[in-house]
């Protein structure tokens, strides 16, 4: 599908030297990767210390799944430290936000999209939803986007709810721009993820904007906000500045 909206660099293009803490996106997967990568590089050194020809093709493989997983968890520490900033700057901007919007951020996590909303607001506000589950980021508490926010100097414009996607509580059309970064592929069952969209259709307002980034589910998320009644609902390629390769959903709430 064609990308969604208008990409603008006008408003929050350059660069931002970020002061916030925002951890590693699924640490557990990193930690995996890299535990799994030294012990397959152990059992390939050790395949090489035997004769033969086929302990000489064992340690080969060994070694090059070792030099695979290991190169996997790089990437996936550069995408949540600097491939991310790339990718959501992207999703910001094409949102081509004015300013005085109230916008949402649905699975904010330590703060980053939730913060880079904030950061492109002057009479508007950002509020961050989450259930903060330590599995999908490290160190996440609802203690952590509040304190980045005020390293970033946004704490004023920023509000931090603990509440599912599945049920919100907000009151119907409360919000401009709706966001979110890798948290609907968390919800188990595609029912459960269909209802959390349903539920960012009844929050936001009509005319309201929604952009939703993830590695799963894409065309399964623009399904569903065409069946809420969307209108542009758009599915981006695929950014492969993060790991796994995001793609960004948009749509118009009718």
């Amino acid at each position: 599908m064609r990308e969604g909206f208008a990409v603008s660099d006008r408003r929050g293009g350059a660069a931002h030297a970020s002061k916030g803490q925002y951890g590693l996106d699924a640490p557990v997967v990193i930690r995996n990767l890299i535990g799994i990568g030294l012990l397959l590089a152990g059992g390939s050194i050790a395949a090489f210390l035997f004769r033969g020809w086929v302990w000489l093709i064992v340690g080969a493989w060994l070694g090059l799944v070792s030099v695979f997983c290991l190169a996997e968890a790089v990437y996936m520490i550069w995408s949540s430290k600097r491939g991310k900033a790339i990718v959501v700057r992207k999703m910001l901007d094409m949102l081509q936000l004015r300013g005085d919007e109230h916008v949402l951020d649905v699975g904010c996590g330590r703060g980053f999209v939730l913060i880079a909303a904030a950061r492109r607001l002057t009479g508007g506000r950002a509020t961050g939803i989450d259930i903060w589950n330590s599995r999908d980021q490290s160190g996440n508490h609802p203690d952590i986007p509040l304190r980045n926010a005020e390293r970033e100097n946004v704490f004023d414009r920023i509000t931090i709810v603990h509440a599912d996607a599945r049920q919100m509580p907000f009151e119907a059309h409360t919000f401009d721009v709706v966001v979110s970064s890798l948290a609907l592929h968390n919800i188990p069952h595609e029912a459960e993820r269909k209802r959390a969209i349903e539920e960012i259709a009844r929050v936001l307002k009509p005319g309201g904007k929604v952009a939703l980034l993830d590695f799963r589910y894409a065309d399964a998320y623009a399904r569903a906000l065409t069946e809420a009644g969307f209108k542009e609902v758009a599915v981006s390629r695929r950014h492969l500045q993060m790991f796994p390769p995001v793609r960004i959903v948009t749509g118009l709430r009718s």
